[in-house]
């Protein structure tokens, strides 16, 4: 097709009503939270909603918070300049989903614990817990301005409004919400923008696919494009999208959001029980496979629809994440309203993460800090907590201008929880997985994971890797009218600077790799450190705090079983009273208020005390 105009094409008031009723509905939900939960005004309530969650809403949640901006955005984008081979990303959520629901949520909710990073104080030291939280805060901070300038981005672009006036706006209401309701809010909030952001998608596929001349055309067209190229087993570790560096390498990223991020993992212990906070999990991992479909279909129908004239190319958007909301104006420029749904869809991704990661922040920052120097009633931790989510708020809608100069929004997201999220998934393994391992290793196996990935990731951020490892796929300007008649292929870095010789090989491996990086030189190092000063006593490792592989596999040996617990008895009738009674005194002050009846009048009890696992690998979850 020939570009017909090339301007910013604007809003019709329809549009702006549509985009509108995403703020109001979002901020109307935390208002009626604030409302509602007015005379509930402990900690506990407001930053893990009471731990009386039901696993759908916190599933749709968590789904919401993976399809952010990042998703709607740069996952097509990716899928028309690379290929199809995104898909893969389901495979890694299988493994991803998995693991996080049998191996770390369970230490996890049965440690009856509000920060993760609690966890790391009962395992090694306070130290560790402290350097952690620092790690995880200035991640999250990072991450999320991301995701606060990709739809700001999308919003300039379609409409010409104001970027920073758009990267404000998103803070604003983001922290409005999150200060009022707490996590109820946001994981209300969340469910209803998931609902928006699949109706926005499932409009740019029909009507995208329409424009395209059909499903069937769409596919000849990507398979004529090599956009469906995706049976690639290449082993190596420098190709950017292969059937491995997806499955495996996003498998170690994602694993590091999902099994031992503070934001999803407070979302599952909000649950009323493990069980629900299980399902949560796996209800989610439906929704992350649908999701991925549809980003990949929607880079697929994009590519079709500009296979003749790339955008891009022809220099009328100037870089690739602008080309989904550029396709979804042309294509719903004659539907007020639509284009409003789209940008919404954008944005309601984003203000799903940006609020969990707020939440997540407030609730870091007071467990791990301020209560541990000031002694606080409820009341007044409820409001510190408050103002908590109103100082993150700030500090991540001001971080947006990082972005800016990040590249693909898509690989600087993943890039970020790669670096950061590796070595955090290899520290929290080491005293999950390793009863051995103590606190020196992992301290040591922590800052050299951190160092190595850390090493890696901006290296590549400096020498960017080939064209030859990262095979972007050739785009055409030939349809397009004025614009010269040519193939256009990324011009190679390799003939423009003077490369080092690490840039070829250590610098250019897939960003997908970095947590795996991370993730191997945590456990590597925190191991070897251990078997260098000395292995934790056994008496000094609870049995509720690990989760040894052995676990997962039944028809293991008790010879192999005992050898895996490194000496830590692990078989239920040896657990007696006064083991169960330390592991009640070691749980926090908010932990006591969680004394409850069924409120469904089962005669059930919801005390966490007396649900806790004394044994966390052999006894089951009896709640519902």
């Amino acid at each position: 097709m020939a570009f017909e105009d090339s301007k910013v094409r604007t809003f019709w008031p329809a549009d702006y009503a549509v985009f509108a009723g995403l703020f109001v509905v979002s901020c109307g939900i935390g208002i009626f939270f604030a409302i509602k939960d007015r005379k509930k005004v402990t900690s506990n309530e407001f930053l893990v909603g009471g731990r009386q969650m039901s696993c759908g809403p916190v599933a749709l949640s968590l789904t919401a918070s993976f399809m952010s901006a990042v998703t709607v955005l740069g996952a097509p984008a990716d899928v028309y300049r690379f290929g199809g081979a995104y898909i893969y990303f389901c495979v890694a959520f299988l493994f991803v989903v998995t693991l996080s629901a049998e191996v770390f949520v369970p230490v996890f909710y049965r440690s009856g614990i509000t920060s993760t990073y609690e966890y790391l104080e009962q395992r090694f030291s306070k130290g560790v817990r402290t350097t952690a939280t620092l790690i995880y805060v200035v991640q999250t901070i990072f991450y999320t301005g991301v995701v606060v300038y990709a739809p700001a981005l999308a919003l300039n672009q379609v409409t010409g409004f104001d970027l920073w006036g758009s990267i404000f706006a998103t803070g604003i209401v983001c922290t409005f919400y999150c200060t009022l309701g707490g996590l109820k809010a946001v994981v209300w909030t969340d469910a209803f923008q998931m609902v928006v952001m699949v109706v926005g998608f499932l409009t740019v596929l029909i009507q995208g696919s329409s424009r395209a001349g059909g499903v069937e055309k769409v596919w000849q067209t990507a398979l004529k494009g090599s956009r469906l190229d995706i049976f690639d087993f290449d082993p190596d570790p420098l190709r950017r999208h292969t059937f491995w560096t997806v499955s495996v390498g996003g498998a170690f990223t994602w694993l590091g959001i999902y099994g031992v991020n503070q934001s999803t993992i407070q979302r599952c212990i909000s649950c009323k029980s493990e069980r629900h906070a299980k399902l949560a999990l796996y209800l989610n991992l439906l929704g992350l496979l649908v999701i991925t479909f549809c980003a990949v279909m929607s880079g697929l129908v994009m590519y079709a629809f500009y296979a003749q004239c790339d955008p891009w190319s022809a220099g009328i958007v100037q870089a690739s994440d602008q080309l989904m909301p550029y396709f979804v104006m042309e294509i719903l420029e004659n539907y007020p309203g639509l284009p409003g749904l789209f940008v919404a869809c954008a944005f309601s991704g984003t203000l799903s993460t940006v609020a969990a990661s707020i939440n997540a922040l407030a609730t870091v920052t007071y467990e791990d800090f301020v209560k541990q120097c000031c002694d606080l009633s409820d009341k007044a931790g409820t409001w510190i907590s408050k103002g908590l989510c109103v100082l993150f708020g700030v500090v991540c809608t001001t971080m947006a201008v990082t972005a800016s100069l990040m590249g693909g929004i898509v690989q600087a997201a993943l890039s970020i929880h790669g670096m950061f999220g590796g070595p955090m998934l290899g520290l929290f393994s080491l005293g999950i997985l390793f009863p051995c391992t103590n606190s020196k290793g992992a301290a040591g196996g922590l800052i050299l994971g951190i160092t190595l990935s850390f090493w890696a990731g901006v290296g590549a951020f400096i020498y960017p890797a080939l064209d030859s490892k990262t095979r972007p796929l050739p785009l055409t300007t030939g349809g397009c009218g004025a614009v010269v008649n040519t193939t256009v292929l990324p011009v190679s870095s390799e003939a423009t600077s003077v490369r080092p010789l690490l840039a070829d090989y250590w610098y250019s491996m897939s960003y997908l790799y970095y947590s795996a990086v991370g993730f191997i030189a945590t456990v590597t190092g925190g191991l070897l450190i251990t078997w260098l000063t000395g292995s934790t006593p056994t008496e000094d490792v609870k049995p509720w705090l690990i989760r040894p592989v052995c676990d997962l596999f039944c028809f293991w040996s008790e010879k192999y079983k005992r050898m895996c617990w490194c000496g830590v008895d692990h078989m239920e009738d040896n657990l007696d009273l006064d083991s169960q009674i330390v592991h009640t005194q070691e749980k926090s002050p908010d932990h006591e208020n969680c004394l409850r009846k069924d409120p469904v009048g089962t005669g059930r009890s919801y005390d966490l005390q007396k649900a806790s696992y004394t044994n966390a690998g052999f006894i089951k979850d009896t709640q519902l």
